[in-house]
């Protein structure tokens, strides 16, 4: 036995000393350190952007009708405060705050270092003066806007603080802060008239990151704006030394200017360019959550439509309606659905909340529960002892409101709704349909731009049926009583559990018909570095960030590491 294994096992031990000296000639070289470099942004470099629209006058008391005004406005000028991506207050020339027990009075610090571009000093005068012309009555600040501040009692305590005091607790009054503050010394001598003329308007001078360089003018109109960055600056100095902006009718020519070379940004992506955008590497893309909701509103209290009062009834109107493919097809996927009246993202939203889905069998069984069904004789329309689920829909006269009403109707349709259609122009709409409560149901875009705060009261408390903006009549008691508190107190936490019991009401009395909120699209070249884009309350927000953007950097020694040693696993 023993003999017979002598040549297989001396064979054995040859193939093993064999494998021991190729495993000795490979042994890997000693592996040095290796110094990962690090990216740093750099100061330098110019930037430019494509603004849709036309120059007016570069001053935020009058900015608030022209988007690309506002949008350079909020590089020049500052305001005491302004508001993070979650709709939550910050300071900006304000250092700091402090509000009373009672929420009727509130006192406000300034930077001590925060100047002018033209080195002034900014002080408590310069915002005094800012109210005084935006509380004029030929002002064109929004209607709220001059009341509240015709309203408050503004004091001067010294060059630096200054103190707010309001007739009743307001909560939301925050968002009336962040107006650019203009600089007294400059326009103080000047009425609202004669400031709406003042050639400051084109040659500014304010205390954000940025100051006005100069301007190039064709034919009378502002082609092309050039700012530079503010070195006095009082917060974190900008990485992008220079900005400039020019001007386009719409994104289409913004987008042909950018192929040619001329841009590096475009300020918004609409739906007609969006599909060749996304075929262009060269852009990077950044999307956002607009301040928008598109909504139908339903008159509760419109003897016509008795079914509107029932609350199984309008759950089934939302759940027959698929407003992913609404969103999909009618809006190129530009925007994201809507559970109730307070956006996503921010402070107040409660994320518990239903979301409803698309179910137009759970509608047509909820619809059979309530006693529509179709008559034994025959027909398409559910009715219930006479009553026939069927009703107008308003909504704008114009080709997205349009199809989106059409889209509307045909789901409505499938479950035995019959929904007559109705156009009407925007403003008569809202005018004489809306505030007169004269309609049935109605398709409208909800526009609360400027407002972080979610202050839902103006549409959904008891006191805003007759007169004010409740315009489905929803008299709800709990809701108001949470609506009513939600507005007077102070502490964010609170405010936070009342605007949740709020949200969960709404979602199951569904008073109105949420569909979803507009989605904004920013176009910038790869090149620009930093680019952040949270939800927005105006699309000027997207320079919150601008601090952080860079298109030069620098490599610098990083952490030193050593290179994992890998063994390869023998082939079997």
């Amino acid at each position: 036995m023993m003999k017979k294994l002598r040549w297989p096992l001396l064979i054995v031990l040859l193939a093993l000393v064999a494998i021991g000296v190729l495993l000795i000639g490979q042994q890997p070289a000693v592996l040095q350190p290796v110094v990962a470099p690090v990216i740093q942004p750099a100061k330098g470099g110019a930037y430019t952007e494509g603004l849709l629209g036309s120059a007016g006058r570069f001053n935020p008391v009058l900015d608030f009708n022209n988007p690309p005004d506002r949008d350079i406005d909020r590089l020049i000028f500052s305001g005491l405060v302004r508001f993070d991506d979650r709709g939550l207050p910050v300071g900006d020339l304000a250092d700091s705050w402090g509000i009373s027990r009672d929420g009727t009075v509130y006192n406000f610090s300034l930077r001590p270092k925060a100047s002018w571009h033209d080195g002034k000093p900014v002080t408590s005068d310069d915002v005094i003066f800012t109210i005084d012309m935006l509380k004029d009555d030929q002002s064109n600040a929004p209607p709220d806007v001059r009341e509240m501040w015709k309203q408050v009692q503004v004091k001067r305590l010294d060059d630096k603080t200054l103190q707010f005091r309001l007739p009743e607790p307001f909560a939301p009054f925050m968002d009336y802060l962040a107006f650019g503050v203009l600089p007294k010394h400059l326009l103080g001598e000047l009425t609202y008239e004669e400031m709406v003329v003042a050639p400051f308007n084109l040659k500014p001078i304010g205390s954000g990151p940025y100051r006005f360089d100069r301007l190039e003018t064709d034919q009378g109109k502002v082609i092309e704006l050039v700012l530079k960055s503010f070195d006095n600056y009082y917060g974190k100095k900008s990485y992008i030394d220079q900005i400039a902006f020019k001007f386009y009718p719409d994104a289409k020519t913004a987008l042909s200017a950018f192929k040619e070379g001329e841009l590096m940004g475009i300020r918004q992506i609409t739906s007609d360019v969006l599909p060749e955008v996304l075929k262009n590497p060269e852009l990077n893309l950044y999307t956002s959550r607009l301040p928008e909701m598109v909504i139908v509103f339903l008159n509760l209290d419109n003897p016509k439509t008795p079914f509107f009062q029932d609350s199984s009834i309008r759950r089934a109107l939302l759940e027959g309606l698929n407003r992913q493919l609404m969103a999909n097809n009618l809006v190129d996927g530009q925007a994201l659905l809507a559970d109730g009246p307070i956006f996503p993202g921010t402070w107040a939203y409660y994320d518990g909340i239903e979301h409803i889905s698309y179910n137009p069998n759970a509608a047509v069984e909820a619809l059979k529960k309530a006693g529509y069904n179709f008559p034994a004789g025959g027909g398409s329309v559910r009715m219930k002892e006479n009553v026939a689920l069927a009703f107008e829909l308003l909504h704008p006269q114009d080709d997205l409101h349009t199809k989106l009403a059409e889209a509307i109707q045909s789901d409505w349709t499938q479950i035995g709704i019959s929904v007559t259609l109705k156009s009407i122009p925007y403003d008569e709409l809202v005018n004489n349909y809306l505030n007169g409560r004269l309609y049935q149901a109605a398709l409208v875009d909800l526009n609360l731009a400027r407002s972080p705060d979610p202050d839902p009261y103006p549409f959904w408390h008891q006191a805003q049926v007759t007169g004010g903006q409740n315009y489905s009549k929803w008299d709800n008691r709990q809701a108001s009583e949470y609506l009513e508190e939600g507005r007077v107190t102070v502490d964010i936490s609170e405010r936070t559990r009342l605007y949740r019991n709020f949200q969960v009401l709404f979602s199951q009395e569904l008073p109105a018909l949420p569909l979803f909120y507009p989605v904004y699209t920013y176009a910038v070249s790869p090149e620009v570095q930093g680019v952040r884009v949270g939800p927005m309350f105006d699309p000027s927000d997207r320079f919150n960030t601008i601090a952080s953007w860079f298109l030069l950097a620098r490599r610098t020694a990083g952490k030193t590491t050593t290179p994992e040693i890998v063994i390869p696993t023998p082939t079997p």
